[in-house]
């Protein structure tokens, strides 16, 4: 059965994420001469596409692929941590050092508060797929605080967010991976996928914070974010790891593979952080 088009599609879930997408279209048409709505426009539509075509991806794959699994992961937590060292970081404690290593310390706790009290979700009777849900609120949570960051500083470039939305893609076809065994629609991934962008574009509408202190935090705090997230994203290979499943459910208990994977793990964490300094570099 295909679970893209079985009766598990026509779900709440389902109907919420061809919504998002129609509320999504919707905004980008009326955000498109406010400034920084373009590069955001950009952002939304590659997080958009990044995660719907790695649940796309997730659907076709009839078998799992620790290796893919692992570059995946490990390049988009390379990107995200030297992305937020290279761009945040240095702009929320620039003016105000203080405030801005203030903002830091709460996103790293607020992100790890919301990754921990997340886990009650598991054990809830919800209305929502559990992987929807936290994706839902991981993207719209992400796409304020880039709505926030570009209204603050419309001239900063395309660059911070694609790097930020990197991990789009492994998280999109992780997330199918998850539905497809449970034999579930893959479609409400479409909630997620524009949720960013949705969030990004409502934020660009309204506007950024203006007093110098008040965005030194707003800065530190999505460094801290995005930091967590990415730490979140580190491909490990240790035994009980989301990797260490993956092996097992392919290849036994192979601890030789997951040595091999740890080798990977470094490498392709060394390579999202040196494309995005590249990167930084020709810009």
């Amino acid at each position: 059965m295909d679970v893209a088009t079985s009766r598990d599609a026509v779900t709440p879930e389902a109907y919420l994420g061809v919504a998002s997408v129609l509320v999504l279209i919707v905004l980008s048409a009326t955000a498109m001469t406010v400034e920084p709505a373009p590069k955001l426009l950009v952002i939304g539509w590659v997080a958009f596409g990044a995660m719907a075509g790695g649940a796309v991806l997730g659907l076709r794959t009839r078998s799992e692929h620790p290796h893919g699994m692992v570059w995946g992961y490990g390049l988009a937590a390379g990107a995200m941590v030297t992305s937020a060292a290279l761009f945040l970081i240095p702009q929320a404690t620039a003016a105000a050092p203080r405030h801005g290593g203030l903002g830091v310390a709460i996103g790293l706790l607020v992100g790890f508060a919301g990754h921990t009290v997340g886990h009650r979700l598991t054990h809830l009777d919800l209305p929502m797929d559990r992987t929807v849900a936290e994706l839902s609120a991981h993207s719209v949570s992400a796409g304020i605080i880039i709505g926030v960051i570009y209204a603050a500083m419309p001239d900063l470039g395309p660059l911070l967010g694609l790097a930020i939305v990197s991990h789009k893609g492994p998280a999109g076809y992780a997330a199918a991976r998850r539905l497809v065994r449970s034999n579930r629609s893959v479609l409400p991934i479409l909630l997620p996928s524009a949720g960013l962008g949705v969030a990004a574009l409502a934020v660009s509408l309204v506007g950024g914070p203006a007093g110098a202190d008040v965005q030194a935090v707003v800065f530190g705090f999505a460094a801290g974010i995005f930091l967590h997230v990415a730490m979140d994203f580190l491909p490990r290979c240790e035994t009980g790891s989301e990797v260490h499943e993956h092996v097992v459910h392919q290849h036994d208990d192979d601890h030789d593979l997951l040595d091999r994977l740890r080798v990977h793990a470094v490498l392709s964490t060394g390579i999202g952080a040196v494309l995005v300094y590249l990167a930084w570099l020709a810009v």
